[in-house]
C-alpha cells in the first residue's frame, strides 16, 4: 500500500492547528470579560489594531484588557508551531501587514494560517513522496 504523505501531513497539521485553536478559544471564553486580545497559545492577536472601537471602561474598572501575560504553551502548541514554523512566520507577515490597514489580526490569522499550514505540510509530504519514490525505484532497479 502506497501512503500519500502529501495528503496525510496536511491533515495532521490542520488537526494540530484546530485542536490548539479550540483550546485557546476555550481559555478565552473562561475569562470573565473576553477583551480585545485573543491569545492563540503564546501568539497575541489584536482584534482592533487601530483602536477604532474604544471600549467603555466598566464602573468597577474590571474592563481592562490584558495586553501582556505569561503563557506556557503546551506540547500541542509547541508541536504545531515548530513543525509549521515557515507557515507561522509567513502568517505573521500577513496578519501584521493587514493590521496596518485595520484588519483584525484574529481574522487574518485564522484565515491565512490554515491555508499556509496546508501548503507547507503539502510541500513536506510531496518531498517525502518524491524521496520514497526514488528510493523504491532504486531498490527495484537493483533487484532487476
Amino acid at each position: 500500500m502506497r501512503m500519500m504523505w502529501r495528503l496525510i501531513l496536511p491533515t495532521i497539521g490542520l488537526l494540530l492547528f484546530g485542536l490548539e485553536t479550540y483550546e485557546s478559544y476555550r481559555e478565552w471564553q473562561v475569562q470573565h470579560s473576553p477583551g480585545r486580545y485573543f491569545w492563540w497559545s503564546f501568539i497575541q492577536l489584536d482584534s482592533d489594531p487601530l483602536s477604532r472601537h474604544p471600549r467603555l471602561l466598566k464602573q468597577n474598572n474590571a474592563g481592562w484588557d490584558l495586553r501582556y501575560k505569561i503563557v506556557d504553551p503546551g506540547y500541542l502548541a509547541n508541536t504545531s508551531f515548530l513543525s509549521g514554523l515557515p507557515a507561522f512566520l509567513a502568517s505573521a507577515v500577513v496578519f501584521r501587514g493587514l493590521s496596518h490597514f485595520g484588519v483584525s489580526q484574529v481574522l487574518s490569522f485564522m484565515i491565512s494560517t490554515p491555508i499556509l499550514l496546508f501548503a507547507w505540510y503539502y510541500f513536506l509530504g510531496w518531498l517525502v513522496d518524491r524521496w520514497r519514490g526514488r528510493r523504491n525505484r532504486r531498490i527495484v532497479n537493483t533487484l532487476a
